[in-house]
């Protein structure tokens, strides 16, 4: 079970494998054996005060060599109290005698700062004066390292202070029976991201969860059953959570999302950056289907729990951490008394949002069961002869009330609540039925282009899914174009290269959707089993009207061509976009000048007619 830290003053200790962006940045586990709690504590964030620069330097240089690299420092005293409140070190390195502010004089400046107050100080001195160290350990400090500074002597005294704080940390951060941060890190991480949306204008979201009439399970079972269950729950909500529910903001920390353990049989989930209120519904659902996709067992017998959710967006709903608290509590009343089972927003703006996502989310899961989607196909044709060369098929949602749903509405629904993968299956199994029907039909076989998100692709059963799938329509590899975003091509990580080259020795044809949109590597079209670019529809939009759109798509054809692949223009409209690329000889074209998407009947039309005659897709514009 994995819960991830956020905010400042504990060390990364418990019963879960722990990380951060910002402050406490190192991991420790129950079970690590010693040497990877060691290694562990490298990841600790240490900064230093002192205004020797080349002191600094120097110690500097031994963390590096020892394998510490989060190390922040500063020469001038006075920055340091800012430094300190915004960094919230795990440990400091504190010079005594300074010019302007004397290290006794930080020390008691922290001490009075209630998030500073635990921070492991080691004090660097030349001194021998017992008055001096007297006053430093006085006022706190940890331990004490002598100038010049051994680096022997160094290494042992921060790994001996690290490990000491992160047990300190472990029994005063965590929750003995979940191994979640408890109450008192939660605080401390609300209150830090309260601040840091109001530095930088941010917008946060806090999930207050309660489980629903838990109280009867430990009346009935006992509170060692409530316990475990308790354990499990942590544990599917752990596991709902991730990194993607909040913005990265480089340099400012506090935006990886954490769950805790608040008290009871309440949990909180806090997401410290988010692009939009609303963004926190998909987190909430998500949890909410962690509980009732599956029962909870206690030896043979089935346990089924729900929760409610009140969600409260800061600074919009409170700019300090009592406030937020106060009103995600009063929105998960409202959900208790409105039903249970579900998650309320404090603000009735977010919550009308929120609950039009919810209404389609839940439609969609009901639409792959009800055979409520259907295949569009829009032809891709030869752009010189304007022949039929295939097709790319789009999916369309037949709502039974709302009528035809836009993708554009569905879809980010569809990526954001994990759904898109089913619905990627659906759309890849019905897209080989069709062209295997047309094939049994007697019509030439055509290739079909269909569009895979990136969530999808790195499904572990990706491949697999697409040879079964092709080996049960009997569908000849060739007849099917997988397009993929260049968020996909960016990622040069081990298993997406794998991937590529797997479905490449399939013999699928490769394609990069919305060329030019993203920021494509060039060296990654070298290297990358790739057979065409499509190129995106706001350069072809510009063909006629911009001389720079007219470059870009000339440029892109020809780098295409010479690296052996074919190109297709998305979002041909007009007579003259078709006059351009037929003249810089791109390969094919797809677009409302040859034909709008289709249904399947009016699509085996077209191919009828190009098998009885094969006469030119005649342009419509």
């Amino acid at each position: 079970m994995t819960s991830t830290v956020v905010g400042s003053g504990p060390s990364a200790i418990g019963a879960a494998s722990v990380s951060s962006a910002e402050a406490s940045s190192f991991t420790l586990q129950f079970d690590l054996t010693v040497a990877q709690a060691f290694a562990a504590l490298r990841e600790a964030v240490i900064m230093m005060v002192d205004d020797d620069p080349i002191l600094v330097e120097v110690v500097k240089t031994t963390l590096e060599d020892g394998g510490y690299t989060n190390f922040i420092s500063t020469t001038n005293p006075e920055e340091a109290m800012g430094k300190l409140q915004e960094v919230r070190p795990d440990v400091l390195f504190l010079d005594m005698v300074m010019p302007g502010l004397s290290g006794l004089e930080i020390l008691q400046r922290l001490r009075n700062d209630r998030a500073l107050v635990n921070t492991p100080v080691i004090v660097l001195t030349a001194s021998v004066d017992p008055k001096v160290r007297l006053q430093a350990l006085d006022l706190g400090a940890s331990d004490f390292l002598a100038k010049p500074v051994d680096p022997s002597e160094l290494a042992l005294r921060l790994r001996n202070t690290l490990a000491a704080k992160a047990y300190q940390d472990r029994l005063a951060y965590y929750d003995l029976v979940t191994g979640l941060p408890n109450r008192r890190m939660f605080m401390e991480r609300l209150e830090f991201a309260c601040k840091l949306a109001q530095r930088y204008d941010m917008r946060g979201a806090l999930l207050h969860i309660n489980m629903d009439r838990f109280k009867q399970i430990n009346e009935a079972f006992g509170p060692r059953v409530g316990d475990m269950l308790l354990k499990e729950i942590g544990g599917r909500f752990s596991a709902c959570i991730r990194d993607s529910d909040a913005i990265a903001r480089q340099g400012k920390g506090g935006s990886i999302p954490s769950l805790s353990r608040l008290a009871g049989d309440e949990f909180t989930v806090l997401l410290p950056n988010i692009d939009h209120g609303e963004n926190a519904a998909a987190v909430a659902q998500r949890l909410l289907y962690a509980l009732h996709d599956a029962p909870f067992h206690n030896g043979d017998q089935e346990v089924f729990l729900t929760a409610s959710i009140g969600v409260a967006v800061f600074p919009d709903d409170g700019e300090d951490q009592d406030a937020v608290l106060k009103n995600a509590g009063t929105a998960l009343r409202e959900a208790k008394d409105d039903g249970r089972r579900q998650f309320k927003f404090y603000s009735k703006e977010f919550n009308a949002r929120a609950m039009q996502r919810v209404s389609l989310e839940s439609g969609l899961r009901r639409a792959l069961e009800r055979d409520e989607l259907r295949l569009n196909f829009q032809p891709k044709v030869d752009t010189r002869t304007q022949t039929l060369r295939g097709a790319e098929a789009l999916v369309r949602w037949q709502h039974p009330e709302r009528g035809l749903v836009s993708p554009m509405d569905f879809i980010p629904v569809a990526e954001a609540s994990g759904l898109i993968v089913p619905l990627g299956k659906w759309v890849l199994l019905a897209a080989c039925r069709q062209a295997a029907a047309w094939r049994d039909a007697g019509l030439d076989t055509v290739q079909l282009s269909v569009n895979v998100s990136a969530i999808q692709f790195r499904d572990p059963d990706f491949i697999d899914m697409i040879a079964r799938t092709l080996r049960e329509t009997r569908l000849a590899p060739s007849a099917l174009c997988v397009e993929l975003t260049e968020t996909v091509v960016l990622d040069r990580s081990t298993t997406t290269t794998a991937t590529l080259v797997r479905l490449h020795e399939l013999g699928i044809k490769l394609s990069i959707d919305d060329f030019g949109a993203g920021f494509t590597s060039l060296s990654l079209l070298k290297s990358s089993p790739f057979d065409e670019l499509k190129v995106d529809k706001s350069f072809v939009d510009g063909i006629e009207s911009d001389a720079n759109s007219a470059a870009i798509v000339a440029a892109v054809i020809a780098l295409a061509h010479n690296l052996g692949l074919s190109v297709v223009a998305e979002g041909v409209e007009t007579q003259g976009q078709h006059a351009f690329l037929q003249a810089k000889e791109c390969d094919e074209c797809q677009g409302y000048l040859f034909s709008r998407p289709v249904d399947a009947d009016a699509f085996e039309a077209l191919l009828r007619q190009a098998r009885a005659s094969r006469p030119a897709l005649r342009a419509v514009g």
